[in-house]
């Protein structure tokens, strides 16, 4: 597996990152152990976690994803630093103290407790925190860098104006700067990241893991019409996408798959990898059989012509 420097981090991750939002929600422990077992087999590196996930379902508090990643860890089939585990704090649903230095030390306390494990490899900002100075979220950043609690940071759902005012103040105070920008980007959801978020990151050297690959399972092709999202956990958002554009894409995605006899969702995940800022796009499987696209799609190299077909469709 040919893996991909993330920025100036120093770490080097694989071409996929398995979105662990999954695990203890629609992946129960043992799935979960079978789908990371089998993704570190194939010679993949990153799982992304967060402290949220998933407190969304009754009876859940948060902190859920970590807590299964952790009794994997400890399981000790993968030594642990042949993982790079991405973990996230700040999310507003968890503490209304978001950003602030006295709640990312605690909250990465109790990560660390959950993971199982003495050392977070990346740990970002979820959520922008308009409310906390990025001196104060940055400062707490620096001394748990320096307690070795922690290696590189990074930061989700940021503006091209927001990563932007972290980075002149870490220049301005001499504290460590977001090397990492996590935001939505997919083959239908693009105005997100393209534009001058993507160029502020590739002029910074700002390494890029992007979410929602498969825009909420809406590019794997198995949602072409309302009632096929019934039932489904994330099918509330599909009719986002069910338009005239989703149609473009789809077809397009139809044309690729019947070239390269790969599934639209490996075709879907393999144009985010491929395309400029980005170091790896996140995709989450709760089957073995959906792993499969996500392993081929870290393999698959996709032609000019085909990239030119995407592109154009959305």
């Amino acid at each position: 597996m040919e893996l991909r420097k993330l920025g100036r981090t120093g770490l080097s991750i694989s071409p996929v990152v398995f979105g662990g939002n999954v695990f203890g929600w629609t992946a129960d422990e043992n799935t979960s152990f079978d789908l990371l077992d089998r993704f570190f087999e194939a010679g993949f590196n990153t799982i992304d976690t967060a402290d949220v996930y998933s407190k969304w379902i009754d009876g859940h508090i948060g902190g859920e994803s970590e807590t299964v990643i952790g009794k994997w860890l400890k399981r000790g089939t993968v030594a642990r630093d042949k993982a790079i585990i991405v973990t996230k704090v700040g999310h507003p649903s968890m503490d209304d103290r978001k950003l602030k230095a006295g709640w990312i030390v605690e909250a990465v306390e109790n990560s660390l407790k959950r993971l199982q494990t003495d050392y977070i490899d990346l740990y970002l900002s979820h959520f922008p925190d308009d409310d906390t100075p990025h001196e104060e979220t940055l400062g707490a950043y620096a001394k748990l860098k320096e307690q070795g609690k922690i290696r590189a940071i990074g930061c989700s759902n940021y503006s091209a104006e927001q990563l932007k005012a972290s980075l002149e103040a870490a220049a301005k105070n001499g504290l460590p700067r977001y090397d990492v920008l996590q935001p939505e980007y997919n083959l239908y959801t693009r105005e997100k990241f393209e534009g001058p978020l993507a160029d502020l990151c590739i002029a910074e050297d700002i390494g890029v893991i992007s979410y929602y690959a498969l825009a909420a399972g809406f590019l794997t092709g198995k949602y072409r019409r309302p009632e096929d999202a019934t039932g489904s956990a994330r099918g509330y958002r599909i009719p986002d996408y069910l338009n005239d554009k989703g149609t473009k894409v789809l077809a397009a995605l139809d044309q690729v798959a019947a070239e390269t006899g790969e599934s639209l969702a490996t075709i879907a995940i393999a144009w985010v990898a491929a395309r400029p800022g980005i170091t790896a796009p996140i995709a989450s499987a709760t089957s073995l059989k959906q792993l499969d696209a996500i392993i081929a799609a870290g393999k698959l190299k996709l032609t000019d012509p085909q990239m030119k077909l995407l592109n154009d469709a959305a």
